[in-house]
């Protein structure tokens, strides 16, 4: 009987062991602009922390921004979690901009990693000076929306709105200086360390954070959000754009060739999914197109370039138009350089074929019967004035225009009627 309250005791020890290691903590790792195969790891990691009982979601962010869109679903995660979220810009040099501001501003505890900074989030114009309203407009809304998050998580609002309107920047001390973030930690094991026991506000109400022991789990983006990931780059649904138009439009010119057309029909639609998970502007989508009819009917109809300057013209508005700027928050816009680069090398390979197409229609015949004009030939019979020549190795009945022509007399030929050769003597001895 002794030993009952031994036994006992092992056994709470080992129940209270147990538990502890059931207490796991998931990480998210997110590293490049915010886009929809983002949201979509975020939403399904918290999820799976969701439900196993996780003692808390911890998301190492690196980010120069990305779509309000997609920010928005994340911030709407964040604020409806029943379990804590935390988010740690991290490794040191990382940055928290623009969308990134709104996503650590909205997490229950905001950690940031030394030498990480935090800010600029004011909405930027891809194509240049956007128009003053709708930027006022923008700026309003992200300004509205930024304060919001702030004041839930009761952080610095006056900040919050500065880093929207007047691009503000500050270091990962100054943000802790001016109650932005909650705590400066050097990784994930002094995150931990200093997370624990810290009390939080869910969507269930009041959670105290137990760290000690935790399991920590890193999940990966599944195959499917890679590939996402991949495609919601705008530079890569872009040239995925370009390649099957171009593709198509070889294989309707030379109907048979069947690799373009197989080529081309894969990445158009490779393109339409990617710029399905991105804001198009569909009037430069449509200026895209029309840029390569103009080129296409230069070839066809010769207009001494005006369909061509028209296309280059169309196809340079078209693709620096094809992002919407009104839903970006930086970093999700098509390079500059990508463009220039694409009207080049398009606008050079539509105006060597349509050089190649004029030499072509201006080259003088050298098959079938209008080929044979203005070739030189020998009589094989005399010419009184009809009789017989031979032109190219092949024999032709004749009509001579300058009277008679003996056997053997060297002719030119200078018209055809009715299969019957009109020559001249070139020869008179």
């Amino acid at each position: 009987m002794r030993f009952i309250p031994i036994i006992l005791l092992c056994c709470l020890i080992s129940i209270h062991h147990l538990f502890a290691q059931n207490t796991k903590i998931f990480v998210l790792n997110i590293d490049g602009a915010i886009h929809p195969a983002c949201a979509d790891y975020i939403h399904s990691g918290l999820e799976k922390a969701i439900s196993e009982n996780a003692e808390c979601l911890i998301i190492k962010l690196n980010t120069p921004g990305g779509l309000l869109t997609s920010t928005r679903k994340i911030v709407t995660d964040f604020l409806e979690s029943p379990i804590p979220v935390i988010v740690f810009v991290s490794p040191s040099g990382s940055q928290a901009a623009s969308a990134g501001v709104f996503i650590t501003l909205a997490a229950n505890i905001a950690v940031m990693a030394p030498g990480t900074n935090i800010g600029a989030a004011h909405p930027v114009s891809l194509q240049g000076q956007q128009d003053s309203i709708m930027m006022e407009k923008a700026t309003s809304d992200a300004a509205a929306f930024i304060r919001t998050i702030s004041e839930k998580r009761k952080r610095n609002i006056q900040w919050a709105e500065d880093a929207v309107v007047k691009s503000l920047s500050i270091t990962e001390t100054e943000a802790l200086d001016k109650n932005v973030i909650d705590l400066i930690a050097g990784n994930i094991e002094d995150l931990l360390l200093q997370v624990d026991g810290r009390q939080v506000e869910t969507l269930k109400g009041t959670k105290i954070i137990n760290t000690k022991n935790a399991e920590v789990i890193y999940l990966d983006m599944s195959l499917a959000q890679k590939i996402l990931s991949i495609l919601s780059d705008p530079n890569f649904a872009y040239i995925l754009l370009m390649l099957g138009i171009y593709g198509l439009f070889f294989e309707l010119y030379n109907p048979g060739a069947i690799l373009p057309g197989v080529i081309g029909g894969i990445c158009l639609i490779l393109a339409f999914y990617s710029l399905s998970t991105l804001p198009v502007n569909y009037a430069g989508l449509a200026l895209i197109i029309f840029a390569v009819i103009l080129f296409v009917l230069e070839i066809k109809v010769i207009s001494h370039g005006i369909l061509s300057i028209g296309g280059i013209i169309s196809l340079l508005l078209g693709s620096m138009m094809l992002i919407d700027e009104e839903s970006v928050l930086e970093a999700m816009e098509i390079s500059m350089e990508l463009i220039i680069l694409v009207v080049i090398l398009t606008a050079g390979f539509f105006l060597f074929a349509i050089t190649f197409a004029i030499k072509a229609q201006r080259r003088k015949p050298v098959t079938g019967s209008e080929g044979i004009v203005g070739e030189t030939g020998i009589a094989v019979s005399d010419l009184k004035p009809e009789g017989e020549v031979k032109v190219h190795g092949e024999y032709w009945k004749a009509e001579s225009q300058d009277g008679e022509i003996k056997k053997g007399g060297k002719i030119l030929v200078t018209q055809i009627s009715n299969l019957k050769l009109l020559v001249k003597r070139i020869d008179r001895n």
